[in-house]
């Protein structure tokens, strides 16, 4: 039996790397690929608007968007312990900035700091959430080294006291077992597609990694189907939905021949979609079915278009015919 040598762990001090948080830790933390690994860690798909923010006469760190959402999220970084400053600028600069998602990252937080966000997660509404992250360097012997981010607190969205509504239907309630079982099955995968709160609605979203492209998949009981897609809106979106047309060949042959694509000229959104038929949401028994299907295919689509869309320059767009003046409706 052979003897394979392993290496040893060794935790690297922050310090030895950046010796300033706002010139140096900040601006690696802004980067695409370290946002990132981020990004990764808290679950959501992040697009960097801005380093050192203005907000009044004060700067926050980092200021991004998640991309499934369009909400903003406040990133507030520490080369050292947790403090009072801090915790003070975190809520300074979130309601400056309109932010939702608030992450404060520091070499290490105390109890009193944990504790802190753990109240302001249990006191806010559902859609506001507070993550803390520590961040550790590591090496095995002379190789680069690694960063990594551990969770140390975050929203519990068990314990988020639900909106004011009035009692959901019995069609409301399964819906929201229906993404509720799917998002269970994609977390457990820990794959590229990133799943949002359960809701008890006909649709819900993904990120496909840029702003005003979004993934999505809706049910149809009447019709008994299961349809996702991915769209395009927003500023440039009529654009940006031809540019992709362009590779229509190639987008098919990585995903599947006979995708749907609607411009939708009288109206500001375009999409391209997929539709299951014979697939009737009512029925549990075929849930495995569908949500593999829609697993299958979310995943596809957004391998597919992905690096796509964050290659996008609506400029680059020439139509052989203006555009209906509709579409600016």
């Amino acid at each position: 039996m052979t003897t394979t040598e392993l290496g040893v762990l060794q935790k690297v001090d922050l310090h030895q790397v950046w010796q300033k948080e706002a010139e140096d830790f900040t601006p690696w933390l802004a980067r695409e690929e370290n946002l990132a690994l981020l990004a990764d860690t808290i679950g959501v798909e992040l697009e960097h608007e801005a380093t050192e923010k203005d907000v009044g006469p004060f700067r926050a760190d980092i200021l991004c968007k998640d991309t499934a959402t369009g909400d903003w999220v406040l990133i507030e970084n520490q080369l050292v312990r947790t403090d009072h400053t801090h915790l003070g600028q975190l809520m300074t600069y979130a309601a400056g900035l309109k932010a939702v998602t608030i992450v404060w990252v520091a070499d290490k937080f105390t109890d009193e700091h944990r504790a802190a966000l753990d109240w302001l997660n249990q006191i806010t509404g559902e859609k506001f959430g507070f993550f803390g992250l520590e961040v550790e360097l590591w090496r095995i012997g002379d190789s680069p080294l690694a960063p990594k981010f551990n969770v140390v607190c975050k929203p519990n969205e068990w314990t988020k006291p639900p909106p004011s509504s009035p009692e959901l239907t019995d069609t409301k309630l399964l819906q929201r077992e229906y993404w509720s079982a799917l998002r269970g099955l994609l977390l457990e995968r820990n794959g590229v597609v990133k799943p949002q709160k359960a809701s008890p609605q006909h649709w819900t979203n993904f990120s496909v990694g840029r702003s005003y492209f979004g993934l999505w998949a809706a049910v149809n009981t009447q019709k008994k189907c299961v349809t996702m897609g991915m769209s395009c809106y927003g500023p440039g979106a009529k654009a940006h939905f031809h540019l992709l047309e362009d590779d229509r060949q190639e987008i098919e042959q990585q995903i599947e021949p006979g995708l749907s694509w609607e411009a939708l000229p009288n109206r500001k959104e375009s999409k391209i979609t997929l539709r299951l038929d014979a697939a009737d949401p009512m029925d549990r028994r075929d849930w495995p079915r569908q949500h593999k299907w829609l697993i299958e295919k979310l995943e596809a689509f957004h391998q597919a278009f992905s690096p796509r869309v964050k290659q996008l320059d609506a400029s680059e767009y020439r139509p052989d015919e203006p555009e209906s003046s509709e579409d600016e409706e």
